[in-house]
């Protein structure tokens, strides 16, 4: 932890964390004693937003007045992280909290250890989805994230003799001050039944109900008077659920039967690009999908502030008011969904119909990777939701027909773009679904954005290129550089001022600095800090003791084959035998660290996980070797660690193999917070070395070519092992048991042979030069500039600057 300022310190601190001024303090200590009466002595079991934060629920006021066009972010996951200290980042208040906790006695950071993380994803697409919903707020979009309020998020990882174990991350056990139960707005979802069609029209009959009750999450913009909402629906029962059991008198087993309904939100499916074809999954995607679709047209039919009575019935105007953003297939039954309520409900037009949904949805795209790609059988749809598979068959018909009109004859391409795949089982296929439901359908970074066009829709491409767009990612620079380097923002802010926070391509003007002494010692010595306060973190978190002087190498994201942590491993062995083989000889240390979760079922990820660690156990304790080179597994790896690790960093590793990582965000991260970035030529790494110039990253290995030509002639692993004495003298280690004594085979199946690559010296001025031009040229990868595109490209909204009056002054 930071030491403590003096009180004289304290109050001279003035800095991009808002100056504390005496009122501001005086009102947050009173709110906070205020608060602790009323809410923890006066009324123990309610756990309510902290008040002297945030008004109680979201000021959507401003919207209704002005009744602008609504965007709605749907996604399976939203990976949050903690709250609080983003929330007083938001607010400026955070120096002003800081100090009126002080003088109460007690410890701000200490404070902000206690809140659980809100783990509501699996990796870089709901943490995306998180950094949009900062950046769509401090835009003053009119936009609200949609999803499903999890009870158990994404598994707490515990390494257990160097196995990855997990535990259910019990996230809501003590509560969750943030979120408002909203009971007045709980809608019906119906699943199951049959179709029956009457003159009348279509009826979807004898369905299971179960409600979805919503949570409302406010979500700060950043200083501009802007709160938006994230709702999540939870599953609730009805009361007459399993009305046959009680009829036939078996009480007790028709209440304990709700458990059935409400398990639809009880946890997070744990894969990260990849697809398990599970019905719970199925009812979930359903689930978010038919609640928020309602909720959606309620607001579209109500114009006026607080009133609920439906004014708008014609659905003409529904696109020019309404924009859906599927974030990736997940919620892609959004289209037939859509379709459902406009023909089936409100008696609209088929051919209308289609026109209002496809100007209406747009589709984002996370991955190229085949096993990644949602695929259902269609005799689950078939039970599951009956009237949604009739939608998909009569809009897939009216798909390849045209289709047929303009390709006569060519019958392969008719398979090739159907949604629907013919086989042993037939299946949908969701994003083609997704394209052809659509008017938008983007990539996620520059180079991913081509392969969707050329190779993963590469017929969709030639029958409607306008459709497709890239939208480079970004990340929010409230937490990912204020929140996690305060050090780091201050020196930025002294230099070019504060504008950076809301417009990061500001950080340009840090490249007249790069030859600046004074600047160069001060980035350094923020680095050097960051390192120690992490350092000191492991020792008392993990009981090891790292060498802070030693260079922080890290890879901290998921494990997955594609990532190449493999390949990481392999390097750090290298970096060992030369050690072992040369000890005398002078090298840079480096303590490499490896962090992430691999999905409970994936076999291959858990052993790359127990490869690491077995590294780590001979590594560590080889007296010979010493402060050298550590090799350090970060357990549990998680939003809240990423924002103590990656401002410690001094290289960021971002290796996969070219033409699998869609886009990353963690490369971004670790480049705004000063590591350079050694990497393939794959997703942002593309258009990051653009900015900053290669020669200012150490890119290395094969381009998407290079992989497409060595796919077609054959990939030989044993050349490269017969041909680097060092690569196999790795290989063998593992394969003989040298890193796992006690089980010689336990590595047999870990026979992924990877290209290898070479580690750099470094002179430490010119490599605080990089970090200068790196974080100069990172101004890009903000997320207020992916959803400025987005609002003007997909959306049709302007994004807006001026901030809106606070809740307590007169509006004009």
């Amino acid at each position: 932890m930071a030491a403590p300022l003096s009180d004289g310190d304290r109050r001279k601190q003035i800095s991009v964390r808002g100056i504390a001024g005496l009122g501001d303090v005086a009102e947050v200590r009173k709110s906070f004693n205020r608060h602790l009466h009323f809410t923890l002595v006066k009324d123990r079991n309610v756990a309510t937003p902290p008040r002297l934060l945030l008004r109680a629920g979201p000021h959507g006021q401003h919207y209704y007045e002005r009744d602008p066009k609504r965007i709605y972010y749907l996604s399976l996951e939203f990976y949050m992280g903690r709250t609080l200290q983003n929330t007083m980042v938001n607010l400026g208040l955070q120096n002003a909290c800081d100090e009126a906790i002080y003088q109460l006695g007690l410890d701000l950071e200490e404070l902000e250890e206690i809140e659980e993380d809100a783990g509501l994803g699996n990796g870089g697409l709901g943490r995306l989805a998180a950094c949009f919903l900062d950046s769509m707020a401090t835009l003053g979009l009119a936009a609200y994230g949609y999803g499903i309020r999890y009870e158990f998020g994404i598994f707490n990882q515990k390494i257990v003799d160097g196995w990855q174990v997990e535990e259910a991350d019990d996230w809501l056990r003590y509560g969750n001050p943030w979120e408002k139960a909203r009971p007045e707005y709980m809608l019906p979802v119906h699943f199951y039944g049959r179709v029956e069609h009457t003159p009348d029209g279509v009826k979807w009959i004898d369905t299971q109900v179960v409600l979805a009750m919503p949570y409302d999450t406010p979500v700060p913009g950043y200083k501009n008077n802007t709160v938006n909402t994230m709702r999540l629906w939870s599953a609730k029962a009805p009361n007459d659920f399993n009305l046959q059991e009680f009829n036939m008198g078996d009480y007790i087993e028709a209440v304990l039967d709700r458990n059935l309904a409400e398990n639809i939100s009880r946890v997070l499916y744990p894969n990260d690009n990849f697809f398990e074809g599970k019905e719970l999954r199925l009812k979930q995607e359903y689930f978010v999908v038919a609640a928020t679709l309602q909720d959606i047209i309620r607001r579209f039919k109500s114009s006026k502030f607080g009133c609920r009575d439906p004014v708008r019935t014609c659905f003409e105007t529904f696109p020019d008011k309404v924009a859906i953003q599927l974030n990736d297939t997940h919620p892609a039954l959004s289209i037939p969904e859509l379709m459902r309520i406009l023909v089936d409900v409100e008696k609209v037009d088929w051919d209308k119909a289609w026109e209002i949904t496809k100007r209406t949805c747009a589709y984002t795209n996370h991955t190229v990777l085949p096993e990644a790609l949602e695929r259902w059988p269609v005799s689950m749809f078939e039970k599951l939701l009956p009237r949604h598979l009739e939608i998909i068959y009569a809009l897939n018909q009216m798909h390849l027909d045209r289709v047929a009109a303009l390709y006569p004859g060519d019958i392969d391409r008719l398979r090739r773009m159907s949604v629907i795949e013919e086989g042993d089982c037939k299946r949908i296929n969701m994003a083609h679904l997704c394209v052809i439901g659509s008017h938008a359908v983007n990539g996620v970074a520059r180079i991913h954005s081509d392969i969707v066009k050329n190779s993963v829709f590469k017929d969709f491409y030639e029958l409607e290129p306008e459709k497709f767009q890239n939208k480079t990612n970004g990340i929010t620079p409230r937490r990912w550089l204020l929140l996690c380097n305060p050090g780091l923002a201050d020196i930025i802010a002294e230099k070019i001022g504060e504008g950076f926070i809301t417009d990061l391509s500001q950080l340009k003007k840090l490249l007249e600095f790069i030859d600046n002494e004074t600047f160069i010692r001060d980035v350094a010595k923020v680095k050097q800090e960051n390192k120690l306060k992490f350092a000191a973190y492991l020792e008392e978190h993990y009981k090891v003791k790292i060498n802070p002087m030693s260079m922080f190498d890290v890879q901290v994201k998921r494990i997955h084959e594609y990532k190449r942590q493999l390949l990481n491993c392999l390097h750090a062995i290298t970096l060992y035998n030369r050690i072992r083989c040369n000890p005398s000889k002078s090298f840079v240390p480096r303590t490499i660290m490896i962090g992430g979760k691999a999905a409970p079922g994936y076999h291959m990820a858990k052993m790359i996980i127990k490869l690491i660690t077995s590294i780590g156990e001979v590594i560590n304790n080889d007296p010979y070797v010493g402060d050298k080179l550590k090799v350090i597994f970060l357990e549990n790896y998680r939003v809240s660690l990423a924002e103590k690790v990656i401002p410690a960093a001094d290289l960021s590793q971002q290796i996969s193999t070219a033409g699998t990582e869609a886009s990353g965000t963690g490369n971004m991260k670790f480049m705004v917070n000063g590591a350079l970035t050694i990497g393939t030529m794959d997703g942002a790494n593309v258009e990051m070395a653009e900015e900053a110039g290669e020669e200012n990253l150490f890119i290395f290995g094969m381009r998407v070519e290079d992989v497409e030509a060595l796919d077609r002639k054959g990939y030989n692993a044993r050349e490269y092992y017969e041909r680097l004495p060092e690569l196999r003298q790795a290989i063998d280690q593992i394969t003989s048991g040298f890193f796992s004594p006690r089980d010689p085979g336990c590595f047999k199946d870990v026979v992924n042979m990877l290209m290898y690559h070479d580690s750099q010296d470094r002179d430490p001025r010119e490599w605080t030069r990089k970090v200068i031009r790196n974080i100069a040229c990172s101004g890009k990868f903000s997320s207020d500039r992916t959803i400025t595109e987005y609002a003007r490209e997909i959306w049709g909204v302007e994004p807006s600057a001026t901030a809106i009056p606070p809740p307590n002054l007169p509006r004009n």
